[in-house]
């Protein structure tokens, strides 16, 4: 089975992206990272993209004069690229529907908390892990899911669960998850390079053969 070729969109640290890039090299994840954009200049995901020897990208919104002409700039780079799967790890932008047409069902995200809880409008970054503790749930986790036009609305590939502890800090309770988030975005990754993965009437089946 040929790799995929992986474009990743980022706007942070990229612990993720790092995560990714090891999994790759150990041969966990059959696919090659073939460009990594960073709507910010100061994300030091575009260093570890330097570090790994991979193509990166620094793009700003204020060059373009809307967010569709935005995404088409970015539509343009990754089609160049013959890109397969688009991985977000830690964008904070909203995509356009243009930019999800032209990767239907093949673009991926990953989320802080137990979609449908605390997810959506508002809910990124420690402010997920802020209303979990505030909401005062027992359990929550991390979901890897496909992206369609809402805002963590997709269908769901994969979950996995931490335990909330009583006297859990939103930076503990952050560090918690995001030991999850590094296993089951890798592994999603990897079944979808695979081929693993269908989808039908929003439900993602899982081919484990």
């Amino acid at each position: 089975m040929s790799s995929k070729r992986i474009g990743v969109l980022i706007s942070g640290s990229g612990t993720n992206l790092q995560a990714i890039i090891d999994n790759i090299n150990s041969g966990n994840i059959n696919g090659e990272i073939k460009l990594i954009v960073s709507n910010r200049k100061d994300a030091y995901g575009l260093e570890r993209g330097k570090l790994a020897g991979i193509e990166n990208m620094y793009l700003p919104r204020k060059e373009f004069s809307t967010d569709q002409e935005y995404d088409e700039r970015l539509i343009y780079e990754f089609r160049q690229r013959n890109i397969d799967l688009i991985v977000l790890a830690g964008y904070l932008r909203i995509l356009s529907k243009s930019f999800i047409e032209a990767f239907n069902n093949r673009i991926i995200n990953i989320h802080p908390s137990l979609i449908p809880s605390f997810c959506g409008k508002n809910y990124y970054g420690t402010k997920v892990h802020e209303g979990v503790l505030k909401y005062g749930v027992k359990y929550t986790g991390a979901t890897v899911h496909f992206v369609d036009e809402g805002t963590d609305t997709g269908p769901i590939i994969l979950q996995d669960v931490v335990k909330v502890d009583n006297d859990d800090t939103v930076e503990e309770l952050q560090k918690k998850v995001l030991k999850i988030e590094h296993k089951i975005f890798v592994e999603a990754i990897s079944l979808f390079c695979d081929d693993k993965l269908s989808l039908k009437d929003r439900i993602v089946r899982i081919n484990r053969e």
